[in-house]
C-alpha cells in the first residue's frame, strides 16, 4: 500500500495531537507505510505556514477547501470546533477522501445524519476521534468482562469531570454558545458514552437533568454574556441486557482534570477505573476466603497490547497522545480493509442519538426510549 497523503484542518490542541499521531504511527508500530504529511489548513495564513513547519507538513493554506481539493491528500483530519465538523467532513467525503473527525459529530442531529449518509455514499472510511477506547487497559477490561471475570454485569456508574469551566471569571468563549451544542453532554460526556458502547453496546433509554452553574460569563472586551448551554448533567440510563447505569458529567468541577470514573458491578465482582490514573484499574472478585478478599490494583504492562509497542516494562505508563497513535493505527487498518476498533460514523451517530435523547428528556421531563 502506498503511503497515505494526509491533510490536517485545525492546529489547536487536537490538531497537534493528530499531527503527533501521524508522525509517530510508523515509528511505534512499524507495520505501516510512513504517512506523507501533505497539506495543513488554518484560518490564518501566517499561522498555517508556521504550524506546517512545526508539524512537518509540506504545504499550508488558509482555505480548508483548497486542502480538500488537493489530489495528493487521501485522508483528512478534522480538528476544528464542533460546529464546523459537518461541512468539512461532508466536503472531504464528497471529494473522495477518508475522514478522521474529532468528536462530537455535530451539534445538530440532522447534520450528523447527513455526515453518515455522505460517508455511506462515498464508500470511504469515516472515523471519529474517541481515543479513550484504545487504552490497552480498557481493552483488557473488555476482555475480562467477556470472559465472565466479574459475572453478569448489572449496574454501571460513570462520572466525567473537568474544571476548565469551574472559574466563574473565565471569559465567555465558543464552548458556552448554543451553536456548540448542549454543553457538558455533547462536549465531553460523549467520551464515557463511547466507553459504554465499547464495553456493553448502546444506550436504550434515558432520563436527564442538566445544570447551569453560572448564568453568564465576562467578555474579554467588557460586559457579560449569558451562558447558552449547560455545564453539568445527570443521567439515568438503561443499557441492553437489563443493565442499569448512571452518568454524571461536570465541566465546572474544581480539582478534576481529566476524570472518567467508571465502576462496573457484576454478580461475581467489580471493576473500577479512573481516567486520571489511566494506566491502572482495580479488580474485585468474590471468590476464595472472605478474609483475603479485596480490590487488586493491576498496572498496565506489555501483556496489555499494544502497550508493548511503546514500552517494554510494566508500570511506566502511556499518555493521551499515545492513545491517539493507537487510534491512528486502527484507522489505517480500516483503510486497508483490515478489522479495526475505530468508532465509525454509524456508531458515532448512535452516540449522538443518545445525547439528543438526553437533552429531549431534560426538556420534556420524562424517560426517552432510544430506537
Amino acid at each position: 500500500m502506498k503511503p497515505l497523503g494526509i491533510g490536517l484542518i485545525g492546529t489547536g490542541y487536537m490538531g497537534k495531537c493528530h499531527a503527533l499521531a501521524w508522525n509517530a504511527v510508523k515509528t511505534v508500530f512499524g507495520d505501516v507505510e510512513r504517512p506523507r504529511l501533505v497539506h495543513l489548513a488554518e484560518a490564518n495564513a501566517g499561522l498555517a505556514k508556521a504550524r506546517a513547519g512545526e508539524f512537518g507538513f509540506e504545504k499550508a493554506t488558509a482555505d480548508w477547501r483548497a486542502l480538500i481539493a488537493d489530489p495528493e491528500v487521501d485522508v483528512v483530519s478534522v480538528t476544528t470546533p464542533n460546529q464546523f465538523h459537518p461541512e468539512m467532513a461532508i466536503a472531504a467525503l464528497e471529494a473522495g477522501k477518508h475522514v478522521w473527525c474529532e468528536k462530537p459529530m455535530a451539534p445538530a442531529y440532522a447534520d450528523a445524519e447527513r455526515m453518515l449518509e455522505t460517508a455511506k455514499r462515498s464508500g470511504k472510511v469515516a472515523a471519529l476521534g474517541y481515543n479513550y477506547i484504545q487504552n490497552p487497559v480498557m481493552r483488557h477490561i473488555r476482555t475480562l468482562i467477556g470472559e465472565g471475570a466479574i459475572g453478569t454485569v448489572n449496574h454501571i456508574r460513570v462520572e466525567m469531570d473537568e474544571d476548565f469551566m469551574a472559574d466563574p471569571d473565565v471569559f465567555f468563549y465558543w464552548k458556552s454558545e448554543l451553536s456548540a451544542g448542549y454543553g457538558a453532554l455533547d462536549d465531553f460526556a460523549v467520551h464515557p458514552l463511547s466507553l459504554l458502547w465499547y464495553l456493553f453496546g448502546h444506550v436504550e433509554a434515558v432520563i436527564t437533568d442538566m445544570v447551569k452553574p453560572y448564568a453568564d460569563r465576562p467578555l474579554s472586551e467588557g460586559g457579560r454574556r449569558a451562558v447558552e448551554n449547560h455545564d453539568g448533567a445527570n443521567v439515568l440510563m438503561r443499557l441492553g441486557g437489563g443493565i442499569s447505569a448512571v452518568l454524571m458529567a461536570n465541566r465546572a468541577a474544581w480539582g478534576r482534570k481529566g476524570r472518567i470514573a467508571l465502576q462496573i458491578f457484576g454478580l461475581k465482582g467489580s471493576i473500577v477505573y479512573d481516567q486520571e490514573r489511566m494506566n491502572e484499574f482495580e479488580l474485585y472478585q468474590a471468590d476464595g476466603r472472605g478474609s483475603e478478599q479485596g480490590f487488586r490494583k493491576i498496572l498496565a504492562a506489555p501483556a496489555h497490547r499494544p502497550y508493548d509497542r511503546f514500552i517494554p516494562a510494566p508500570g511506566h505508563g502511556l499518555g493521551f497522545n499515545d492513545l491517539k497513535i493507537i487510534e491512528c493505527r486502527e484507522l489505517i487498518r480500516a483503510i486497508s480493509g483490515e478489522p479495526s476498533s475505530i468508532v465509525t460514523f454509524e456508531d458515532g451517530l448512535r452516540i449522538e442519538k443518545s445525547v439528543h435523547a438526553m437533552a429531549q428528556s431534560f426538556h420534556e421531563r420524562r424517560w426517552i426510549e432510544i430506537g
